[in-house]
């Protein structure tokens, strides 16, 4: 998604906006869909970097066509309408996670080479928006500006009489007139040459134009650090930079930090057995958060039955029966087996540990693969649960930046909302429950919502047509790279402090802020 937001915001400053947004789409969805099929972990993998890469280019260029069809007075709050979409998209997702993915009546298999869980059911659902999309921008068109950059002027025309003959409908004026009083002179762009004698084949014209293509971004790129762009560039970098960092690193910590407050309570409600004597037994039922120290187990058997979070030590088990056993998260630590019967188990050697010994015992019809269920698993839920509330959290902070966003202003907005967030960190000493860390995640993204807002309208305003998805790309990019770091530096620190992610996010927060303040005012500019 970096690179992809870097590639496709300075095409589009080359050859379109729509274009590059419907390629984008197409790669995206193809790739999304081709994914939830393929069976091999690399092809999968490969399949989503793909997919990605057709990702990253979407918001670059979609802002940039979005605002350029707008007038500049309702500029600011239709462009936050349209971030509104971004909270409509995550909520989908992890809606559609929670409803989708811990449910196993949505899996079906073709045989044992082919297995199709609920989770790629969860994938195919996910990429339907994009399909949807991709049908829809058929009928959009291109940006007028971008037109009119290029020195097509016909077709901005036709493109601003066509807008301008859908809202005089609207209002019912049908017969107002369209008239154009100024209309920019385009630049001189320059051409494409081929040299014939070594571009004569296909192979090497397609090399040489996106070789010269590449360069002309590069170019392109540069000219964003050029007077009087470069300090406003220079500011919106760190902006993105530390607004991502915080928002991704914090999301990550959050959901981690639940689950180990869940453990801790887990663990400390586990219950030990010592010295225990147990003969010609039938344990059919679920065992769970148990301790088995010095047991002896002697012609017992264990049927049809579950070991969740229970653990053996130094325990032995003579004439033993194991039938249809599962394990989760149980293990036996320097126990004896002696003539042991295991059948259709999946107690292995990954279960049998610290010098455990087997002694005349058969395994026979081990399972195999990942046992584990959300029935399991609860805290599996939380994951899908905590992310649909902490992503539900920020419509009223959509709803009030887009309404406030062209009265108090892009920068007040900005730097007020990234300052409030940086500030509610510091309430994350008191977070010791569930429930009072789920709150915070809420207050958190709630409060943040409207940095991203106005950061994405100020990014849109701040650069000229010709390097709107340049400039665009190259802070979403630094925005992927940033959400890269703070999920590596965050998520390490789990369970070992939170003093450090506390001030980390704050102060990078805080310090964000303060530079967005000093941002240039693109209320009132026309884009240029």
């Amino acid at each position: 998604m970096m690179v992809g937001a870097f590639f496709w915001g300075g095409m589009s400053d080359k050859v379109g906006r729509r274009q590059c947004l419907l390629i984008c789409m197409c790669v995206n969805g193809f790739f999304a869909f081709l994914s939830s099929f393929v069976q091999g972990y690399g092809i999968f993998l490969l399949c989503r970097v793909i997919a990605g890469f057709g990702t990253g280019g979407v918001v670059p260029i979609v802002f940039s066509l979005f605002a350029e069809v707008l007038s500049r007075e309702k500029r600011g709050e239709h462009l936050s309408w349209l971030c509104m979409f971004w909270m409509i998209g995550e909520i989908y997702a992890s809606a559609m996670a929670w409803a989708i993915i811990p449910h196993y009546g949505w899996s079906f298999s073709m045989g044992s080479a082919y297995q199709f869980h609920s989770w790629r059911v969860f994938v195919v659902v996910c990429a339907l928006p994009c399909v949807c999309a991709v049908v829809a921008l058929t009928f959009m068109p291109e940006s007028p500006r971008f037109y009119l950059e290029v020195g097509k002027h016909d077709e901005a025309w036709m493109i601003l009489k066509q807008i301008h003959d859908t809202n005089m409908r609207a209002r019912g004026q049908p017969e107002k007139v369209f008239t154009v009083n100024r209309i920019k002179i385009p630049k001189h762009l320059d051409e494409l040459v081929e040299i014939k004698s070594e571009s004569g084949n296909p192979v090497s014209k397609a090399l040489f134009r996106s070789k010269t293509e590449l360069c002309g971004i590069w170019v392109n790129f540069m000219k964003c650090f050029d007077y009087p762009l470069k300090e406003s560039t220079i500011k919106l970098a760190i902006v993105w930079f530390t607004l991502s960092f915080g928002y991704y690193g914090l999301s990550v910590w959050f959901p981690d930090v639940i689950k180990h407050l869940q453990a801790d309570d887990y663990a400390s409600k586990v219950k030990i057995h010592s010295n225990e004597r147990i003969e010609d037994f039938t344990f059919n039922f679920t065992m769970e958060n148990q301790i088995h120290t010095n047991g002896v187990f002697i012609n017992d058997r264990f049927v049809n039955m579950k070991l969740k979070s229970i653990t053996f030590i130094d325990s032995t088990f003579r004439n033993c029966y194991f039938d249809d056993v599962t394990s989760v998260g149980s293990y036996f630590r320097n126990c004896t087996f002696i003539e042991a019967f295991f059948y259709n188990t999946d107690i292995d050697d990954s279960k049998l540990i610290d010098d455990t010994e087997v002694i005349n015992s058969t395994f026979h019809h081990n399972k195999t693969g990942c046992q584990m269920t959300f029935d399991d698993d609860y805290s599996a839920y939380w994951v899908y649960f905590i992310n649909f509330l902490g992503t539900l959290a920020v419509l009223p902070g959509n709803i009030v930046s887009a309404l406030l966003m062209d009265k108090i202003g892009r920068l007040s907005m900005l730097g007020g909302s990234m300052v409030l967030s940086g500030i509610s960190c510091f309430f994350l000493w008191f977070g010791t429950s569930e429930s009072m860390m789920i709150f915070m995640l809420c207050l958190y993204n709630g409060l943040s919502i409207s940095a991203w807002n106005s950061l994405d309208v100020v990014t849109t305003e701040s650069f000229p047509t010709d390097r709107r998805g340049t400039g665009f790309g190259f802070c979403n990019a630094l925005c992927k790279l940033a959400a890269v770091l703070g999920n590596l530096i965050f998520g390490s620190l789990v369970g070992i402090t939170k003093s450090i992610p506390i001030l980390l996010a704050s102060s990078v927060l805080v310090c964000g802020g303060l530079v967005g303040l000093r941002l240039p005012d693109t209320r009132a500019n026309v884009l240029m």
